[in-house]
């Protein structure tokens, strides 16, 4: 999975700064490819299928003598385990619920991290996107959450990932800066100088 490139990252940057131009509000962008490595589940999957295959195959055939079998465990376990942990595998096996919480946990993590909790008039604005995952989240501090609505993220946030399931990741950065920047412009008004926080994008490795 490519993360973007830096001409497409200095086109992010490019967009946050033009939508600062016109709001107190602070934008900060943090990329990454996935939220997680998930290296519980495919030991998790693996053992549960080298449990059931060889004791389900040696109760209905009475092939396999005690030996035989655990051995067998071991060695599915042991295939299992390294042919799960192929990445195009590996996704396939990770429930989405459990994605789309680690994503969200990671987005919160970095919202602090980020310092966007800490901008004056509390008006910062994080947009977190985890390619994998297929997740984008939008978190704003009290400054904004005060005038706009969650429900004014919605439709922007469903756009977005679209466009990440597309793999138009860059298209989208831009395109929800840009909604956004609408929401924050009518709503959250530039009123003084300021750029608290840096604009580039942030890409998490």
């Amino acid at each position: 999975m490519t993360l973007l490139s830096k001409q497409e990252q200095e086109q992010v940057a490019a967009a946050i700064t033009a939508v600062e131009r016109e709001t107190d509000a602070e934008v900060v962008t943090v990329l990454t490819a996935q939220a997680d490595n998930y290296a519980y589940i495919p030991l998790l999957w693996a053992g549960i299928i080298a449990l059931l295959v060889p004791g389900i195959i040696n109760y209905l055939t009475s092939w396999l003598s005690a030996d035989v079998l655990l051995l067998s465990q071991w060695g599915v376990f042991a295939l299992l385990s390294l042919v799960f942990r192929i990445p195009g595998i590996n996704r396939r096996l990770i429930p989405r619920s459990v994605g789309y919480w680690r994503a969200s946990n990671l987005a919160r993590r970095q919202f602090l991290e980020q310092n966007l909790h800490h901008t004056a008039g509390a008006t910062g604005m994080l947009i977190f996107v985890s390619e994998a995952e297929r997740y984008v989240e939008i978190l704003v501090d009290r400054g904004i959450s005060e005038r706009i609505g969650n429900d004014a993220w919605e439709d922007i946030i469903a756009a977005f990932t679209k466009q990440v399931k597309q793999g138009e990741t860059l298209t989208g950065f831009i395109s929800c800066i840009e909604d956004c920047g609408k929401h924050l412009k009518a709503k959250v008004p530039a009123t003084h100088q300021k750029d608290e926080l840096p604009n580039h994008l942030v890409i998490l490795s």
